[in-house]
């Protein structure tokens, strides 16, 4: 009886280190510092249009068929003299060269300028952040976007998260992978080692703390 009492104690002892692992651990690889973006800095990737957006269509010369438009959630939007025109994928200058091809039809030598004023951005471009955050939704990726950019967007997290064990799952190769984030560490000590560099499609799971 003493030696099963004693390889159950031993039992629970090692369930309960287990236990306390895995509350305390991220559960997965570490992402190197973000760097410092510089006073120079340069413009990123070209913008593609996506859906939800909001589009201003100028056409010059034509008052009547400049408007504005809202992509819909399909990735097409239809304008005067055009029904369904894609939109999802294409650059604004992308988009005013299609445009002008399909107006070609009907005025001769159109110009068109399109302006996007309203961002939502395709899926894949588009970082989401979900659990504990203080608002939790999908943001539009942008250039040398850090964690510390996504936590002030969507208002820090909550005062029940567990920022040192959330995670981002990214897709590299085609392969998901999963990353450690110290989110408490960068928040609330101020320690920038923690931050790193987001990338377009990255998805940030922040868990409520057990205890």
């Amino acid at each position: 009886m003493k030696n099963m009492r004693a390889a159950l104690t031993k039992i629970a002892a090692i369930m309960g280190v287990a236990f306390l692992a895995g509350c305390t651990g991220g559960g997965g690889d570490n992402l190197p510092s973000a760097n410092f973006v510089p006073i120079d800095e340069g413009p990123g990737p070209q913008y593609v249009v996506g859906p939800l957006d909001s589009l201003q269509i100028f056409v010059w010369r034509n008052p009547e068929l400049s408007t504005s438009v809202t992509v819909r959630p399909d990735g097409r939007f239809s304008v005067p003299l055009i029904d369904d025109m894609p939109a999802t994928g294409r650059t604004p200058t992308q988009l005013a060269r299609d445009i002008e091809k399909k107006l070609s039809e009907y005025i001769q030598s159109p110009i068109v300028t399109v302006i996007v004023s309203g961002f939502s951005g395709p899926f894949a471009q588009q970082v989401r952040v979900v659990g504990s955050a203080t608002s939790p939704r999908a943001i539009p990726y942008r250039a040398n976007m850090t964690l510390l950019d996504l936590m002030i967007e969507v208002g820090g997290t909550t005062e029940f998260a567990a920022g040192n064990r959330a995670v981002l799952a990214r897709v590299e190769n085609g392969v998901q992978r999963e990353y450690s984030l110290r989110i408490d560490d960068l928040l609330k000590d101020g320690d920038v080692s923690a931050n790193v560099k987001i990338n377009p499609g990255d998805v940030i799971i922040i868990p409520e703390s057990f205890f």
